[in-house]
């Protein structure tokens, strides 16, 4: 009669126990940044729709920035010399001014009034404040402010006729445009990421509003919607700042 092997005792393997002690904490639970990559940094993770405290706000890079002060200062350029850029925007607004119902563009172009833009940004500013974020909500309303700071000496120097008032001046960049572009963008990184798609809508139907209904030159908002980038970008970069 055979004997019936014994079970062999378990061999310990060393490398399982340095894999649950890796990272662990004192207490032996692992941190949670256990399985993410060692060469991903931590401050690689976006933030949540909500921006949550601890995360990071969205931030455009330096070649962004430097790409929209340049084709801001070639238009404005442009426009102050007559130059052919300027000639060309003519002849495309002529195209397309009242290719629709004036009413549709008055009702676009008003998208960008203070008194439709800046309720919705007031709006998510107190959002923020209620969920602890005052600094975000500081700095978009500052971002609000610098539109007129930047706005107005540009239409005083520029001096630019309108497409269908030729005797008036002041036209150059695109007042509206920018405050829209600004409130709206702004207004969704304090509430939800989720909500950037709508703002950019809500910035474009407003140009478009104030082109079909010659309210602006077509460059007056291509030019604010560098001016608003900027605007936004700076006003991103601080608050990232200021938060670190």
């Amino acid at each position: 009669m055979r004997e019936t092997p014994r079970a062999e005792p378990p061999q310990p393997r060393p490398h399982r126990a340095d894999a649950h002690t890796t990272g662990a904490s004192r207490s032996g639970t692992p941190h949670r940044s256990d399985g993410r990559p060692p060469h991903t940094p931590r401050g690689a993770r976006q933030p949540d729709p909500l921006g949550r405290p601890g995360t990071t706000p969205p931030v455009p890079g330096r070649p962004a920035l430097f790409s929209a002060l340049v084709a801001l200062a070639v238009v404005t350029w442009q426009v102050l010399v007559h130059g052919p850029l300027t000639r060309l925007d003519e002849r495309v607004s002529r195209a397309l001014v009242d290719t629709v119902p004036r009413w549709i563009g008055e009702l676009a172009s008003d998208l960008g009034n203070l008194t439709v833009a800046l309720p919705v940004l007031a709006a998510a500013m107190a959002y923020a404040v209620w969920r602890g974020r005052r600094a975000d909500a500081l700095f978009a309303g500052l971002a609000m402010a610098a539109v007129p700071l930047l706005v107005v000496p540009l239409k005083e120097w520029t001096a630019r006729p309108g497409p269908l008032e030729p005797w008036a001046h002041g036209y150059y960049p695109s007042g509206h445009t920018a405050t829209a572009m600004v409130a709206y963008f702004g207004a969704a990184y304090l509430v939800s990421r989720r909500l950037v798609p709508v703002a950019a809508v809500l910035t474009a139907v407003t140009g478009t509003g104030l082109v079909l209904r010659g309210f602006h030159w077509p460059l007056d908002v291509a030019a604010s919607l560098c001016l608003g980038f900027l605007i936004l970008g700076v006003s991103s970069s601080c608050r990232r700042r200021s938060s670190g």
